[in-house]
């Protein structure tokens, strides 16, 4: 299987698909790697990560929580910083690339800041296996739907994170680097929905930034079966996208109200918000083709370009999520399905025990 005796990497492994990717990996569902590393800079969500583990280890017989003990360690380090990433890349096989500067408004502020961690980030794990020689097998980056057609910092410099990666397989060639790109992840750490659900237990009201806006909407779950598809799937250069289904974000916000007596406040767009995301651009498409139940997108660099049948794309324009939007209706039974109705927890507080 996949992660069989192989020894992973995961930067970033601390936030919110982190977590998720972590705890499908210990429970062998890709087979059984020799260790697991969460490598992060934050030593409070480490510990409580830790703890996490610890105390459902003596509640359950489930493997994970008697895997985590065996191949689980914790790194502190920051992408930023070259020789943190270069220390903890000389022992691994696997890297899933997390680590990320997500919060577009914050990286509109601090620009800087965005390039440092999505730019430089990235820059430091190619440097690293080039200038070092290392032995790694895969680097997987972890980009988003505001990548396509960026209009904000935050896409921007993920944008160009995709082409250091993707290119680094000319640089590298004895590692294959991919990338997949998805767009909003139900309850993730930072999310609208964790922001609606605090907003409706306060009162409300609900903000949304302008009634025409949508959203790809993708639970952690779903995240990561595109991460892995992409593992099983991609060829050098390419990059993942899921089926994702997409919804009016007043259409989500009106599910979560239900009956309460709640209004829903139109606030203006945010710095450097979209109205609606692209997953693959119409550019993309000529180079999009369908995969085992996921679209990808050939290499953009023609040297990379190795994948030996060109069949009909699957779009005729860009995968936008103003397309095939779901119904009311829909949407609500997507938001039951991932448990997401209620307002008495917070999303992310339980996102490790799934």
């Amino acid at each position: 299987m996949m992660l069989e005796g192989k020894r992973v990497l995961i930067t970033g492994g601390t936030g919110s698909l982190g977590k998720v990717l972590t705890r499908r990996i210990l429970r062998n569902e890709f087979g059984c790697p020799a260790k697991v590393v969460v490598f992060s800079r934050d030593e409070e969500k480490q510990h409580a990560m830790r703890l996490q583990y610890l105390r459902h280890r003596v509640a359950t017989d489930e493997v994970i929580y008697h895997n985590f003990e065996k191949l689980l360690e914790f790194r502190i380090g920051d992408v930023r910083d070259y020789h943190s990433v270069a220390s903890v890349l000389r022992e691994v096989d696997i890297v899933f690339n997390a680590a990320a500067m997500k919060q577009v408004p914050t990286c509109e502020y601090f620009p800087y800041e965005g390039v440092r961690t999505n730019i430089d980030g990235a820059e430091n794990i190619v440097r690293a296996i080039r200038e070092l020689r290392l032995p790694v097998e895969e680097v997987v980056g972890i980009s988003t739907d505001k990548a396509c057609k960026p209009v904000n910092v935050m896409g921007m410099t993920k944008a160009i994170q995709e082409r250091i990666l993707l290119s680094a397989n000319i640089l590298c060639p004895d590692t294959r680097f991919i990338c997949v790109r998805y767009g909003n992840v139900l309850a993730s750490r930072g999310s609208v929905i964790p922001l609606f659900h605090s907003q409706i237990r306060a009162g409300g009201p609900v903000t949304i930034t302008t009634p025409e806006m949508t959203r790809f909407l993708l639970s952690l779950e779903e995240a990561v079966d595109t991460i892995f598809a992409a593992v099983r799937e991609a060829l050098p250069g390419e990059i993942f996208v899921p089926d994702a289904p997409a919804a009016r974000m007043t259409d989500v916000a009106r599910a979560l109200i239900g009956d309460r007596p709640i209004d829903i406040k139109m606030i203006g767009m945010r710095p450097g918000e979209k109205v609606h995301e692209i997953l693959i651009s119409e550019e993309e498409c000529r180079r999009s083709f369908q995969c085992n139940g996921f679209y990808g997108i050939r290499p953009i660099l023609p040297e990379l370009d190795a994948r030996p049948v060109w069949e009909p794309p699957p779009f005729r324009t860009e995968y936008s999520s103003a397309l095939n939007l779901m119904t009311m209706a829909e949407t609500e039974a997507l938001l039951r399905k991932h448990r997401l109705m209620t307002t008495d927890v917070e999303p992310g507080e339980v996102e490790l025990l799934r």
